[in-house]
């Protein structure tokens, strides 16, 4: 397995790995952590409508080395690791429209779709008959064609004019722009290469302040009820602590629940949209929570209880690969969030921005989804640049950690229930052995 360092003094610290061929990723691109060549390559896949071939059995491995091999499975696994195509402006010039902070989940009919050509043909088919010229989809009228939107590709050759983002900042808070917001770093275009401005003196808004506040209110960040206390000498069984799990499962998910009804802005959306958006974001929250206000007690406590769990040959023998992936993975995201520090307004923040999922099927408010996310997504901003001045690329990392979130929680569906102990025992007893070594 590979392992993931805590803390390494230069730059190399802060380097992804792509998702999709595993070579140095450079941003946030449709969507999904990737390197410029797979967004580049996914980019003129879906301009260009191409429909791939595959010559083998549609599982051909992806590497920086072996990439250029398969056009068809390269595509693929663009799609399957969340790309959004949606996010590609149709004019091909450069400035992602993406209307999401991460991954999108289509259906395996939908891909087959993208794969076959079928879709591009519906969708010429759909504008040719509504007579619409510049083939605008509804999300992305001529009116919004030039503004910016917060999960647009991060990239580092290009910038986008301060004046936009202004206007556009403006209409979804409703407010006029603060003098200090010309100083901002472009988010949108941001690299870790790209110069910044120096740090400058400023306050933070009053209206992401009051907001953020009823955000933190909303939280219960107490610690958890659930027992986990074990006597010394005690060996804990696969089916205890698996039972143990459950109820942790289902504290969070209750605490998810009562949160939801104490949102700012739980009076804006229908009782359908909010059972929609829970139903399909539930793992993702737990995981959030888990990883940041109560990872005191989920490394702590429960590494304490995993620690008296001892797997059996046969368990170790048939722990699956993806079950590998999701412990290679949760390692480096719980380092992540170690080494950031994570605030309780951050994480509120980050909550209410990746539970406004507007991309998830059977909404009926997306539109208004898109709105809220887009304005918790610069209330984060504004409070993060305000608190922590000298870290200006604070708040890029930690949007970047939410596509991971996402990706891990859809990973962790597939891992068999009988392999959970074990996951949990060795993720938490790397991560609290690392961390003691600090």
């Amino acid at each position: 397995m590979e392992t993931w360092e805590v803390s390494v003094p230069d730059d190399r610290a802060e380097q992804r790995t792509c998702l999709i061929c595993g070579d140095r990723a450079t941003g946030l691109h449709y969507g999904i952590i990737s390197c410029e060549g797979c967004k580049g390559f996914f980019k003129r896949s879906i301009c260009n409508k191409r429909v791939y071939r595959c010559s083998r059995d549609k599982n051909c491995v992806m590497s920086r080395k072996q990439r250029n091999r398969c056009q068809y499975c390269r595509l693929l696994k663009c799609l399957q690791m969340g790309m959004n195509r949606k996010a590609i402006r149709e004019d091909g010039m450069p400035g992602g429209r993406n209307k999401s902070i991460g991954p999108v989940q289509i259906s395996e009919e939908e891909i087959e779709r993208i794969m076959s050509g079928q879709e591009f043909e519906e969708e010429a088919n759909h504008w040719s008959n509504h007579g619409d010229s510049d083939h605008s989809s509804p999300g992305n009228r001529a009116s919004e064609s030039n503004q910016p939107s917060p999960g647009s590709t991060l990239s580092s050759s290009r910038s986008v004019e301060l004046n936009g983002f202004m206007a556009f900042r403006e209409q979804y808070m409703g407010m006029s722009v603060p003098p200090h917001y010309q100083y901002i770093p472009h988010l949108f275009n941001y690299s870790a290469h790209s110069p910044l401005l120096p740090p400058q003196a400023r306050s933070l808004d009053p209206q992401s302040y009051s907001l953020i506040h009823q955000l933190v209110s909303a939280e219960d960040l107490e610690p958890l009820g659930t027992p986990m206390l074990i006597e010394d000498g005690y060996a804990v069984t696969q089916a205890e602590l698996f039972a143990l799990l459950c109820r942790l499962a289902d504290e969070l998910l209750f605490r998810q629940i009562a949160w939801i009804k104490k949102l700012p802005f739980f009076c804006e959306l229908s009782i359908k949209d909010y059972t929609c958006l829970l139903s399909s974001t539930w793992q993702e929250l737990i995981l959030l929570s888990s990883l940041t206000v109560y990872s005191k007690q989920i490394f702590g406590e429960l590494a304490d209880v995993t620690a008296k769990y001892s797997p059996s040959d046969e368990e170790l023998h048939r722990f699956s690969d993806e079950g590998m992936e999701v412990i290679e993975r949760l390692i480096y995201l719980y380092h992540k969030f170690h080494q950031l520090k994570v605030s309780n307004e951050e994480y509120a923040c980050m909550k209410a921005i990746n539970f406004l999922n507007q991309d998830i099927r059977g909404l009926a408010s997306a539109s208004q989804l898109e709105q809220l996310n887009k304005r918790y997504w610069y209330i984060c901003q504004d409070f993060t640049e305000y608190k922590y001045t000298h870290q200006p690329n604070r708040f890029p990392d930690l949007m970047m950690c939410l596509p991971e979130i996402r990706y891990i929680a859809g990973k962790m569906v597939n891992v068999p229930l009988e392999q959970l102990p074990l996951l949990f025992k060795v993720v938490l007893h790397s991560c609290k052995t690392s961390v003691g070594k600090e």
